[in-house]
C-alpha cells in the first residue's frame, strides 16, 4: 500500500523501527487488548515504516489496507483548518463573538450549581464566546463524557456528545441553547463540544453541509478519497469493528462494522467526532499539515495561518496542567499547551516523553492518535478501534519507540 523508504536515508535506525511491530503484538494484540493495529510513520512526508495487524472484524476477517475506521476526535482538526480557511478569505475573525453567526449562543447563562438542579447564573457571562474560545476549548461548553456536574449530565440527556442520529445543525443549537455554560469564556479550559458548534459555523458561513465543504476544500484537493461523515455505498465491508474496554476481560465489540449505522445517512456532521476515513487518508492530511499547508500542489491553508493554530493560546503560556479542568481530553497535560484545533507540546522537558518543542497532535475517543513533529519533520498516524482512548499507555509508547529509532536528529 505504501512506498516504504529506506529508513537509513531518512536518518531512522531500521533495527531500532523493526521492534515495534513485535511490541505490538504482543503487547496489545496477542494479549487481547486491541483487536487490530495500523501503524504508519514518516519522515519528510516520505513512509518509513507501516505495518498492519490483527482482525478487522470479530468472525476474523482479516485486516485489510483500506480499513476503514472511526477517527473520532481526529475529525477536531480538519474541522478547525475549515473554519480558518474562511478566516483567510475574512469571511469572520477568530476574535469575533459566535453570536454574530449563531445567534442562538448570543446570550447564555452560567452555571449556578446547587441544589442538584441546573440551572442559570443571575448574571451573563463576563463575555460573550469568541470564535478563539470554541478553537481552544476555552468557551464554557462541555461534554457529557466528563461526568462531573449536573451539566455534563444534561449533555447527555440530549444526545450532544453523539449526535449524529439525533438532531441536524439547527437543533442541535437549540438543545445546546438551553444548557447553561459551566465558566465565563476564556476562563478557564474545559474539552468540549465546541468543535461541533465550530462545525455548524462553517456551515453557516459557507452555506455548506460540513461533509460536502470537506470534500470540495479539504479532501477532494488532498486526494483524501475514503474520508467522510459515513461509509460510501458498498463499502461497509471496508468498515472495522468498534469495540469497549472491558476491566479484567478483553474488549467488548459494541458496534460492527457491516452492520454499523455509519452506513446509512446521519442528520448532523459532528466537526468533533464524526470522521470516517483510512491511514493512508490521514497521513495525506499529516503531510499537508508537515509542509506548512500545502501538497502536491494543493494549497490548503497559509503556512503563516497553521503557525498561528499550532502556536500556544493558553493564556499566559500556560500548560494545561495550570488551565485545564476536564477529567478526559485527548492530551497529556503537563508541558502541553493548546492551539486553534491541536495540542502543542511547550516543554517537552515536562511531558517527560521524547518530543519537540512546537510539535502539535491529536487523538481519538476510539485509540487512534496521531502527531506532527515539524523540528524532526515526523509525522505518527495510528488507527486501532477501543473506547475510551484512556485505558492504555500505548501513544506514550508508540511515541518512545518511534523517537529512540531517529539516528540522525535535525536539531
Amino acid at each position: 500500500m505504501f512506498d516504504v523508504a529506506d529508513p537509513a536515508k531518512l536518518g531512522f535506525d531500521a533495527d531500532r523501527l523493526s521492534r515495534i511491530e513485535p511490541f505490538l503484538r504482543k503487547v496489545y494484540l496477542d494479549s487481547g487488548r486491541l483487536p487490530m493495529a495500523q501503524l504508519l510513520v514518516a519522515r519528510n512526508g516520505q513512509p518509513v515504516h507501516y505495518c498492519s495487524m490483527g482482525n478487522a472484524r470479530e468472525d476474523g476477517a482479516p485486516m485489510r489496507d483500506d480499513a476503514l475506521f472511526r477517527i473520532a476526535s481526529m475529525t477536531k482538526p480538519v474541522t478547525s483548518i475549515a473554519f480558518m480557511q474562511l478566516v483567510e478569505q475574512c469571511k469572520v475573525a477568530i476574535e469575533d463573538p459566535i453570536g454574530s453567526v449563531l445567534p442562538e449562543l448570543a446570550d447564555v447563562g452560567i452555571y449556578t450549581g446547587g441544589g442538584g438542579q441546573v440551572g442559570f447564573a443571575p448574571t451573563r457571562p463576563a463575555a460573550p464566546i469568541r470564535f478563539v474560545d470554541l478553537l481552544t476549548h476555552m468557551s464554557g461548553l462541555t461534554y457529557g463524557l466528563q461526568n462531573r456536574t449536573n451539566v455534563d449530565a444534561a449533555y447527555r440527556d440530549a444526545s450532544l456528545d453523539v449526535a449524529r442520529q439525533h438532531h441536524d445543525s439547527d437543533e442541535y443549537l437549540a438543545a445546546l441553547a438551553r444548557l447553561p455554560l459551566e465558566f465565563s469564556p476564556g476562563e478557564r479550559w474545559n474539552y468540549s463540544v465546541s468543535t461541533d458548534v465550530l462545525g455548524i459555523a462553517v456551515e453557516r458561513l459557507s452555506g455548506m453541509r460540513l461533509g460536502a465543504y470537506f470534500q470540495q476544500h479539504i479532501f477532494g484537493p488532498l486526494g483524501m478519497v475514503d474520508t467522510g461523515f459515513g461509509v460510501a455505498d458498498g463499502q461497509a465491508d471496508r468498515l472495522v469493528d468498534a469495540y469497549q474496554y472491558v476491566p479484567g476481560a478483553k474488549p467488548r465489540m459494541i458496534d460492527r462494522g457491516p452492520d454499523s449505522r455509519l452506513n446509512a445517512d446521519g442528520k448532523f456532521d459532528s466537526g468533533g467526532g464524526g470522521l470516517i476515513g483510512t491511514i493512508a487518508d490521514y497521513h495525506r492530511f499529516t503531510s499537508m499539515l508537515l509542509n506548512g499547508g500545502k501538497l502536491d500542489g494543493a494549497r490548503i491553508i497559509s503556512p503563516k495561518t497553521l503557525a498561528l493554530m499550532t502556536a500556544n493560546h493558553l493564556p499566559g503560556g500556560k500548560d494545561l496542567t495550570e488551565i485545564s479542568q476536564s477529567l478526559f481530553s485527548e492530551a497529556n497535560n503537563a508541558g502541553t499547551g493548546f492551539g486553534l484545533g491541536f495540542a502543542t507540546v511547550i516543554d517537552p522537558a515536562r511531558t517527560l516523553i521524547p518530543s519537540s518543542k512546537g510539535e502539535f497532535y491529536w487523538g481519538g475517543a476510539y485509540s487512534t492518535a496521531f502527531f506532527v513533529d515539524p523540528v524532526e519533520q515526523i509525522t505518527m498516524v495510528f488507527m486501532t478501534q477501543v473506547y475510551p482512548s484512556s485505558i492504555y499507555p500505548i501513544r506514550r509508547q508508540l511515541k518512545t519507540l518511534i523517537y529512540s529509532a531517529v539516528d540522525q536528529s535535525y536539531v
